[in-house]
């Protein structure tokens, strides 16, 4: 059970002065009846909730796959620069959902987006070795040498650590990278410790999760088989096994 007013804030209605009006004009109704008082209880799974006649969604659980473009910044605001939130549709906005990570602004690729808290931090964490994918181009060409002290795990010029990653060569200037962490540009300064500074990146795989489909700027709702997966492999409470 929930507060009326608590289900209408989640869902991005308005402003608690603003519900407060609301409900007080008899804008709001439950079930086909005007309720007035905030503090009134909802069965969020049975009852429906309508805003001058217009069904209300509460907030409910949601993954989203952005493809990122390159020129946007990884956050939920910014003071200077266009964000990821600024390309989503309004519905989504609603949600609450917020990034999963960072990419940095000029990297592109595939970001997650969530309103669970405990999956983003689960997914993020190098407990659970989600591996991720990048591909990256870069100055120089890659060699076994540079293959095998990713294996062994790199120790970058300021001290970081990084835990044993992968890296592919493709041919003169091009890798891809697999790495379970997001330290602050680690692939970037990955790649740089090795003489191999970058000139493009893109991440594409995260998991079992690809760009298959998407174009830059596009993004897509997680099924529900998608998002059972993640359940699985970051043994979030309740996943099926």
């Amino acid at each position: 059970m929930q507060r009326l007013d608590k289900y209408l804030s989640d869902a991005g209605v308005g402003s608690r002065r603003e519900l407060k009006e609301l409900l007080r004009a008899g804008s709001v109704t439950v079930n086909g009846i005007v309720v007035q008082d905030g503090a009134a209880k909802l069965d969020e799974a049975a009852d429906v909730v309508c805003l001058r006649g217009e069904r209300v969604e509460g907030l409910r659980r949601v993954v989203l796959l952005l493809y990122k473009p390159a020129g946007l910044v990884t956050s939920t605001d910014d003071p200077r620069d266009r964000t990821v939130m600024d390309i989503l549709p309004e519905r989504w906005k609603k949600q609450k959902v917020a990034p999963v990570g960072r990419l940095d602004k000029a990297t592109e690729g595939l970001l997650l987006l969530t309103n669970d808290g405990i999956l983003a931090h689960r997914l993020i964490s190098p407990k659970y070795r989600i591996e991720k994918d990048y591909y990256a181009e870069h100055e120089g060409e890659a060699g076994p040498e540079d293959a095998a002290a990713f294996r062994a795990g790199l120790v970058l010029s300021d001290g970081t650590r990084c835990l044993p990653a992968k890296l592919e060569p493709l041919g003169p200037g091009k890798s891809r990278v697999t790495v379970v962490e997001g330290k602050y540009h680690q692939v970037r300064r990955m790649l740089a410790s090795r003489q191999m500074p970058v000139t493009y990146l893109r991440r594409d795989r995260e998991g079992g999760l690809t760009l298959a489909g998407l174009k830059p700027g596009e993004v897509r709702e997680l099924t529900a088989e998608e998002i059972a997966a993640l359940d699985r492999v970051t043994g979030m409470p309740n996943a099926a096994r």
